[in-house]
């Protein structure tokens, strides 16, 4: 896609989501780096205070393009590290797989964890293991702060991982793709936490 019409899709879907009522999205691009700072930039043009956004993976990326945090896996930099750069009031949010992980983080300078792949996922080439909602409600019990679910959360399930204790879930499959309208689906999903 040219950069002007991926810009064009960009700043259009950031407004439709954020009227739709999303307040928090990130962006994650794990095949085109080179794309990274440019999509970041746009994004910033059709968001308002109302939208915090998420930097995926590079917390230097979210200080360039002024987002309002970085979320980092397990494989990148250490929260600690993410922390520095993005500075105490950014958000830095970190991924977690199995309860060891998740213990670790809750000692970290994190204002959220996200844990999981609670179903299976096709948005990951190698996923973790399922930890299920039995997982799930494992680790609520290990954290007071906010855990956001992710992994294989549709809207058919998505209720179930609130009652098993997530503040929040984390989506991409579900919403967007080919033919997906995403704000509708967004709308959907805020109406199934209601």
């Amino acid at each position: 896609m040219p950069d002007f019409e991926r810009g064009s899709y960009l700043v259009r879907i950031v407004v439709e989501l954020e009227e739709a009522g999303v307040t928090l999205l990130q962006y994650r691009n794990k095949q085109n780096e080179d794309h990274i700072p440019h999509d970041a930039k746009v994004m910033k043009i059709g968001a308002t205070s109302a939208l915090k956004l998420i930097m995926n993976d590079h917390p230097e990326f979210a200080v360039e393009a002024d987002f309002d945090g970085v979320h980092v896996g397990q494989t990148d930099v250490s929260p600690t590290e993410a922390r520095r750069i993005v500075g105490p009031e950014r958000i830095v949010g970190v991924s977690t797989h199995n309860s060891a992980q998740l213990e670790a983080a809750d000692a970290m300078p994190v204002d959220y964890i996200a844990y999981g792949p609670v179903f299976a996922t096709a948005s990951k080439l190698h996923p973790d293991p399922v930890v299920g909602l039995e997982g799930l409600r494992e680790a609520r019990a290990l954290t007071t702060k906010p855990l956001v679910a992710i992994g294989g959360i549709t809207l058919e399930n998505a209720r179930s991982v609130l009652d098993a204790g997530a503040d929040s879930v984390a989506v991409i499959s579900a919403m967007f793709g080919p033919g997906k309208d995403s704000a509708k689906i967004a709308k959907d999903f805020l109406r199934n936490f209601r």
